[in-house]
């Protein structure tokens, strides 16, 4: 990495999410770098307490600006089950208690969706990404991806409720889907493309056209 080089911190320690952007990224923007909450100094992370995704987006992405000086991405998404009035939302991660992993929420869902019929479990994935960078206004773009949920999970791909969720015209979860086809329908596939052109502008003041 040289100095010059434009450089952006996604303020997460989610392996899988890093990979995700870094893939998107540089395919529209590969002279910019991307960094994770590994790559950098440690700092009090806040906690998620707002209610919409953006707004826990923002402040992640903040509190991220705030301690290395850097730009910051940071991204809010989760799961809303049209049954569960769009529940688990912005508690998807948590769904099951602060402890809970991944397979938790997923045995939770599955629980709380047992009697539900197919034509019932309708959903969709909703991302919120938030750019911030010091002496600006944040800057939030959005992506969704309708389905419904599985009966039981599928796939090893993907992470969080992936396995247990079928995008709509599709016949497999996401985490069946490859790494490409993912990003190319996903809800933070979508957010990403949404707010890569509005990184490169700030960051390098060229313009690159967004991806629907």
């Amino acid at each position: 990495m040289t100095a010059e080089q434009p450089t952006v911190v996604l303020a997460t320690h989610n392996a899988k999410k890093l990979i995700e952007l870094r893939r998107v990224m540089a395919a529209a923007a590969p002279g910019v770098r991307v960094l994770g909450l590994a790559d950098v100094a440690p700092y009090p992370e806040p906690a998620e307490t707002e209610s919409t995704f953006a707004g826990n987006a923002i402040l992640k992405a903040t509190a991220c600006t705030a301690a290395t000086g850097l730009p910051a991405l940071a991204d809010d998404s989760g799961i809303e089950v049209d049954v569960l009035n769009r529940m688990p939302g912005v508690r998807s991660a948590r769904w099951a208690g602060p402890e809970g992993d991944d397979a938790a929420n997923n045995a939770l869902l599955l629980r709380q969706l047992a009697d539900v019929p197919d034509e019932r479990r309708t959903a969709r994935f909703r991302c919120a990404m938030a750019f911030v960078r010091p002496g600006a206004e944040p800057v939030v773009r959005e992506g969704t991806m309708e389905g419904a949920v599985v009966t039981e999970p599928a796939g090893r791909g993907g992470f969080g409720y992936d396995p247990l969720f079928r995008p709509a015209g599709e016949t497999v979860t996401t985490a069946e889907l490859s790494p490409e086809r993912k990003d190319q329908m996903s809800h933070r596939g979508k957010a990403v493309r949404e707010i890569v052109p509005v990184v490169v502008e700030a960051m390098t003041g060229e313009h690159s056209e967004g991806q629907a």
